[in-house]
């Protein structure tokens, strides 16, 4: 017997190539710790105040700034910390609490809780039996 189990995240959509001209895709983790989600996206030297986080629908989209060194006039030797457009987008399934997410950005790392609906956690389901007038629990 297979058990069915309950992935809102099952039409998580990836980065689709470059969505936006210069944009960076941003890397996260996402794990399920009891009844939510915790989505952490990596924005290193990222402005807090660039961070715009949208959700339409059930689209939810993070897109954040990283502004260039000020180093303009030194001669670079490397540079590989880029500065720029950060942009990753997700397609929520059904069963999330979409009013009841909430974020914070701390040590360069973005926080997401993202809570399961009390629809889609598990629950007991009555069963009535017609011939004695009580309720059976399954």
């Amino acid at each position: 017997m297979n058990a069915m189990t309950f992935d809102p995240f099952g039409d998580l959509d990836r980065f689709r190539g470059v969505l936006r001209t210069g944009a960076q895709a941003v890397p996260v983790d996402l794990v399920r710790d009891g009844d939510r989600y915790m989505l952490n996206a990596d924005l290193p030297g990222v402005d807090p105040g660039s961070i715009d986080i949208d959700l339409d629908g059930n689209l939810l989209t993070i897109r954040a700034e990283r502004t260039e060194s000020m180093h303009a006039q030194a001669k670079w030797i490397v540079q590989e910390r880029r500065g720029g457009s950060y942009f990753r987008q997700f397609t929520l399934g059904d069963g999330i609490d979409t009013e009841s997410i909430s974020a914070n950005y701390d040590n360069g790392v973005l926080s997401l809780l993202i809570p399961i609906s009390e629809k889609a956690k598990p629950r007991k389901i009555q069963v009535a039996d017609s011939n004695e007038q009580t309720s059976l629990s399954v």
